[in-house]
């Protein structure tokens, strides 16, 4: 995911789903070595909802065309 995005993406995260920054780190160090999406991080450590997973790949879906 290109830097922009990603930092767009974790404004996201903080602002609209209100996600503690140490729960954004851990995700992003957990995401990096594996080069794993940053939102299946995320839900794979149970930090997100399914609701809020959809939530996510639903703005990323609307970002992706305005990009």
């Amino acid at each position: 995911m290109e830097t922009k995005k990603r930092s767009e993406l974790i404004r996201f995260l903080r602002e609209e789903l209100a996600l503690p920054i140490s729960t954004i780190d851990f995700a992003v160090k957990h995401s990096q070595p594996e080069l794993a999406p940053l939102p299946m991080v995320l839900w794979q450590y149970g930090l997100v909802t399914l609701n809020q997973l959809d939530q996510i790949f639903d703005w990323l879906e609307k970002v992706s065309y305005t990009l």
